[in-house]
């Protein structure tokens, strides 16, 4: 196995059991791995400290997912990862929840592996070369413990370019999944699209913020931003919402809403759906003088690194301050950023500025975050990637 020797005073994270080792820490390679390659991590004092892929492309050059020296990382060690990831996530599985992410990368110690299980059919998204050459077996480990219909290959994110891999999206194993695939979280019925959708095909971590919202809107007009297939724009509805405003810039996801709002049997005229760009129909609202009791802001990645966090934070902050500005005095503004690079408290200042360019009093009277099925291991504080706010603005 090829040994990595860490510069000095570069092994406390690795020690800490980060698993994260950046190229500018690495002061010899012993031999020439493969990208991809499980290679043996050392201080600079030749102290074992891990086991971890090799990728001389990425600026992560080792990710490391085994701090035990005497362990082997073969079908076995992967599929002992496997069991115990699934094993954690059945409590949330039942008949009103057949959604959720079995596996989520470093915090499951498979570092760049997402496993989406979407009813029998489970979606895949490879992120690092290490996960990319033990492909085949992670299939058929999936295969053997969970018997889906069809395993599909969603590795389709931009990451894959910083590891040197190309795009994939296609059928790994078993059916193709239907082009609109129902699945049931807390009680409500969605159909998503797996191949075309967005991510793997649904965000299922939003799962417990969407409930928590929905519990604000009896009898109030919601405007529900970013929407994708409804899962804020449904809930609300689940809860007596008067009316539901939703608005997403994909003609895909206006469909999916529509397709959802039928097989839930909503009451279609309570929603106004929109296709547009979000920030474009907020200023035509502003223009027109339209004000909601509770609006939803739920962007995409606005800073998928820190380099753009400054224009990152300029988006949330226009954005924000245009929400704050359509709400009815009192009313609710539920505020999110998926950005792993924007930290809660950089967030909280965000909305302050934005309360300020608004001329708004604002409480924060709730925080959200990710579900159980994303956990943060302490070690890897980048893991806690969503978070949000629900504000009053009076």
């Amino acid at each position: 196995m090829v040994e990595i020797i860490l510069k000095r005073g570069k092994e406390k994270a690795a020690i800490q059991r980060h698993p994260w080792i950046f190229s500018g820490a690495l002061e010899k390679v012993k031999g020439k791995p493969e990208n991809g390659e499980v290679v043996k991590v050392f201080a600079f004092d030749n102290e074992f400290l891990g086991y971890g892929y090799y990728n001389s492309n990425s600026r992560v050059a080792v990710r490391l997912l085994e701090w035990d020296e005497n362990q082997t990382i073969d079908k076995n060690w992967y599929q002992n990862r496997l069991k115990q990831a699934i094993a954690s996530r059945q409590f949330i599985l039942n008949e009103q929840t057949n959604t959720c992410r079995l596996v989520f990368s470093e915090a499951d110690f498979l570092p760049g592996l997402i496993v989406d299980k979407y009813a029998d059919f489970l979606s895949l998204q490879i992120l690092s070369s290490g996960i990319e050459t033990v492909k085949g077996d992670i299939v058929e480990i999936l295969k053997s413990e969970l018997n889906p219909k069809g395993i599909f290959d969603k590795s389709d994110a931009t990451a894959r370019g910083h590891e040197g891999l190309p795009i994939e999206n296609g059928l790994l194993w078993g059916e193709n999944p239907p082009e609109f695939l129902e699945v049931k979280e807390n009680g409500i019925s969605y159909h998503i699209n797996i191949a075309e959708g967005q991510k793997s095909g649904f965000y299922c971590d939003q799962r417990d913020n969407r409930s928590i919202l929905a519990s604000y809107t009896d009898g109030k007009k919601v405007l529900d931003c970013f929407s994708y297939s409804g899962g804020f724009t449904l809930n609300s509805l689940a809860k007596n919402a008067k009316s539901v405003t939703s608005v997403d810039s994909s003609a895909l996801a206006i469909e999916t809403l529509k397709q959802n709002l039928t097989l839930n049997k909503f009451d279609v005229d309570k929603v106004t759906a929109i296709q547009s760009d979000v920030n474009k129909q907020l200023r035509a609202f502003k223009e027109s003088g339209e004000l909601f009791d509770v609006i939803v802001l739920d962007p995409p990645k606005y800073a998928p690194s820190r380099s753009a966090m400054d224009r990152a934070a300029r988006a949330y902050k226009d954005l924000n301050r245009l929400g704050m500005l359509l709400l009815e005095k009192g009313g609710l503004l539920a505020t999110f950023s998926c950005s792993g690079a924007v930290d809660i408290e950089t967030f909280k200042q965000i909305i302050a500025w934005s309360a300020l360019d608004a001329g708004k009093e604002v409480q924060i009277i709730k925080q959200f975050c990710q579900p159980e099925d994303h956990p943060v291991r302490i070690s890897f504080s980048e893991g806690e990637y969503l978070k949000g706010l629900l504000l009053r603005v009076l």
